[in-house]
Order: C-alpha cells, then structure tokens, then sequence
C-alpha cells in the first residue's frame, strides 16, 4: 500500500472512495442537504462502524463518499481512528476498491491522528490468505493507495505519517509470521526470518544453536525442546543507537516462541490445537518492534530474545516430574510439560542479563488463566518495578492497546514450592496467571522487570470490523512507543 499526505480542500481529491469520520447526532456540513437528510431520517446515525456508501456524490470529485460512524465526537481519540479508518478500509476493499482517501477534521489532523489513520488502514488491509489458491475475481484485492487528507500541514504531519506506516507493517510482519503453520513456521525458519528481517534493516542478529545453549547450561529450554525433532533455536537480535553511551538504558524484549505447542506428554485437547501455531506470537512481536525500531532510530539500545522451540510428545520428551537444571542454576520440578513456555522464557532472561539488559520485558500467549481473567480485551500486565510498569502502561495508552495491570503478592509464591527443587513449573488451579508470572520474577533477577500474557489478544477467533481474524500483532505499536519515547 502505498500513502501519502495531502493539505488540500477534500472537494478536489481524486480517488475510488473518500472517507467522512461521522458522529453521533452531527451532520457533515461539507456534504451538503444529503447528510443533513440522511441524519433527519434516521439512516444515518454515526454510531461506531455504521457504514453509509453514497455514489457519484454532488460537489467533490471522489467517485463515492463512505460515512463512517465513530459514535461519540467527545470521546474521539487516536485509537478511535485507527479502528474506524480500519473498518472503512476493510468495508471498501470487499468492494474492490483500491484507491481511498480519508479526511481529517481540523478538530483531530494532528501527528498522533494521522499516524492512527495510516496504521488502522494498514492493518485493516491485512488478510490471512496467503495460502489460498483459489483467488477468484469475488475476493477482495489489497488497498493500492491510501490518502490522508488534512485541512493545514506540517513537516511534523508528514513524518507523523511515515512513523504510522512503519509501525503498521511492523505489526503486519508479525502478523504475518504468527499467521504460518507450524509445518511453515519451525524454530529454524524462525530463526531464518530473524536473520533477513536484520540483514535487511542494518540491526545484528546471532543465533544460538543446541550446542551453545548446552554449553551455556540452559537446561530448561533444552528440557522443552528434547521432544522434538526440530532443534531449537536462541534467536538474538541487537539495535544499537548512534553514538550510545555506556552508562545509558539497555532494554531486553523477550519474546515466547513456541512454534507449535502440542503440550508435550501433558498434551493438550485436539479440539483447537490447531492455534497453537500462534504460540510464537510473543517472539514475533519482539521481532516485529525490532523492524520498526531498526527505521524509526530511537536512541535507547535494544536487544531482542527469542527462544524458538517445537513442543512435541516424542520419543524422547520430556516427562512430567523431569527436574532441569536452568542457565540461573536454579532447579525446576516439571510437573507440567504444558507449562512450557516459563521454562524457555527463564533461560532467556537469564541470558538477557548476561548480555548486559538494565531493563526487562517479556512476551508470552503464556496462560489460559489470563484469558478466564481478562477475556480478550486486556493484556495481563505484571511487573516487579513500578517506573517501568507506569512507562509500559503509558505506552500502550497512546499506542492504543489495552493493558491491566495484575497482582504479584508475595502470597502467591506460596503456591510454587515443592520438595524435589528449587521450584516447580506450575502452582495450584487457582491465580494461574499468577503464579506463572510469579515464576518467571524469579528469574528476572534484581532488574526491573515487567510481563505480559497476550494469551487472551494474540489471536481473534472472529473478523472484527477493523480487522481480520487470526493474528493481531498485540504488543508491536506499546514496544514502539515505549522505545520512542523513552
């Protein structure tokens, strides 16, 4: 897709479909007696994703007026545009129309609001068909041009557009990456597309292989990946700002990145185990904020981990009641080969703080818990660091992803004791979410250090409006935004 910016009065645009942001109760003024006829009869009520097409409309030169509702005008906000534009843009390609234009009110034309606007159509143009043969002349074809429309600009609007489409394909990178079977989609190809995603935007990449993990005593992440006959793979990927200080943040983005979880010999229900391809979403998400870190060039040095692993009940997996070993030297009790992923994520802190990570933050569709918790709207926030925690939190408000922040009493660790280790892979059945997290802090160190479970947000189950079921790339934008503004 490609986009751009215009400064110019919306009457003069040429394009298949020009997009009106309406609301709740007003009239567009700049469409003259039919919008008012529209609102009088009650057709059009601009609720949010109401969708009004109007055809060969009188005093502009688009082909056809899309009225998109965004209910309340008082409530509007960026992540409000970035959802309607979304919406739009998903309503018009299923009309095969490939060249939109969207205006943008005085009221809200401002950076944030054109980077929401570039970002929802981006995003919204995103289907998970790549493996479709049947392409018939019926299935919507990718938006070829978006434009926004602004009534004054700046140099600040341009780059504001720019910034939006950065983040944007970012997100659909890894979008993308979940979206891949895990016959596609092993730790090897993983690894592989890691390796061109930095060859490609000037950042290092280093891979670990099951050598070097052995050498380095990570024998949680090697328990996990014994079963399999894909071998595992450490992916490391480094951006270095120009002219970095020593003394300055160092932040590690550790990202789960099981490429398919059958649960292991606890293995899980058939029913739905197909979507547990999208059990690496956390490791492309940490690789997606990498792409866009590489372009937008803050000046915090980053350094992303993914531990890349295959769950399978082989031959020779492992069992539950297994005791590893972990790179910290602490030792784990398995007692459940389904609570996989906290044992590759605590090798890769650990490592992390190795290569030398003032900061901490992990990704992981960890627990079914947090999804019981917060369904699929909010992402499970934990964190041991209450700056860090606030930045986070920031962040994902003005990247508009919806994060809450969950306990990490010290009451809860009761529940991880056992008298064979040092610690076991799993509490009791309740505060699942919890106790996950509470296993992980452990291995985070004195750092500062914050969690997410995206279980609940990795994968939509439906279409929405503004976007395609399956992936959502969760996570990608609250990184961007955290770096950036750090």
């Amino acid at each position: 897709m490609q986009t751009r910016l215009l400064i110019e009065p919306i009457e003069g645009v040429e394009c298949g479909a020009l997009v009106l942001i309406a609301f709740e109760g007003s009239a567009d003024d700049r469409l003259g007696d039919i919008a008012k006829q529209l609102y009088a009869s009650g057709e059009a009520k601009g609720k949010e994703f109401e969708m009004i097409l109007l055809h060969q409309p009188s005093g502009v030169k688009a082909s056809r007026v899309l009225l998109v509702g965004a209910g309340n005008r008082e409530k509007l906000n960026p992540s409000t545009v970035r959802r309607t534009v979304g919406a739009a843009v998903r309503f018009l390609k299923s009309r095969f129309l490939v060249n939109i234009g969207c205006a943008l009110d005085d009221g809200f034309a401002s950076a944030d609001y054109v980077a929401a606007a570039v970002e929802g159509a981006i995003a919204g143009d995103f289907d998970p068909d790549r493996y479709k043969t049947d392409k018939s002349e019926d299935c919507a074809k990718p938006v070829e041009r978006f434009t926004v429309i602004v009534p004054g600009g700046s140099a600040e609007l341009e780059q504001a557009l720019r910034r939006g489409e950065v983040v944007a394909g970012a997100q659909n990178f890894t979008r993308d990456l979940v979206n891949e079977p895990g016959n596609r989609m092993t730790p090897s190809v993983l690894a592989q597309r890691a390796r061109q995603m930095a060859s490609e935007n000037g950042l290092e990449c280093e891979v670990l292989d099951q050598d070097r993990m052995r050498q380095l005593g990570m024998g949680a992440l090697l328990g996990v990946a014994q079963g399999s006959a894909e071998p595992p793979a450490l992916i490391v990927v480094r951006y270095r700002p120009t002219g970095e200080r020593t003394s300055g943040p160092h932040l590690g983005l550790v990202g789960k990145g099981i490429t398919f979880d059958s649960g292991g010999i606890s293995i899980k229900p058939s029913e739905g185990m197909d979507r547990m391809k999208s059990d690496m979403a956390g490791g492309a998400a940490v690789l997606g904020a990498m792409l866009a870190i590489a372009q937008l060039k803050p000046a915090v040095a980053v350094t992303a981990l993914v531990p890349a692993v295959e769950n399978m009940p082989g031959g020779k997996a492992q069992r539950p009641g297994d005791i590893v070993t972990t790179m910290s030297g602490k030792t784990v009790e398995v007692l459940n080969t389904d609570a996989e992923g906290r044992l590759i994520l605590a090798d890769a802190l650990t490592y992390g703080q190795q290569l030398g990570c003032t900061h901490l933050i992990d990704v992981a569709t960890l627990t079914g818990a947090i999804v019981v918790a917060l369904g699929h709207t909010n992402v499970g926030v934990f964190s041991n660091d209450e700056t860090l925690a606030g930045k986070l939190l920031d962040a994902a408000s003005a990247a508009g992803e919806k994060m809450w922040r969950m306990p990490l009493d010290d009451e809860y660790k009761e529940q991880l004791k056992t008298p064979f280790a040092d610690i076991p892979n799993i509490g009791t059945r309740w505060g699942g979410a919890i106790t996950a997290a509470m296993f992980l802090k452990e291995f985070a160190g004195s750092l500062p250090w914050v969690h997410l479970d995206i279980a609940g947000t990795a994968w939509l189950e439906d279409t929405k409006p503004f976007l395609a079921k399956g992936p959502t790339g969760v996570a990608v934008r609250t990184f961007v935004r955290l770096v950036t503004d750090w």
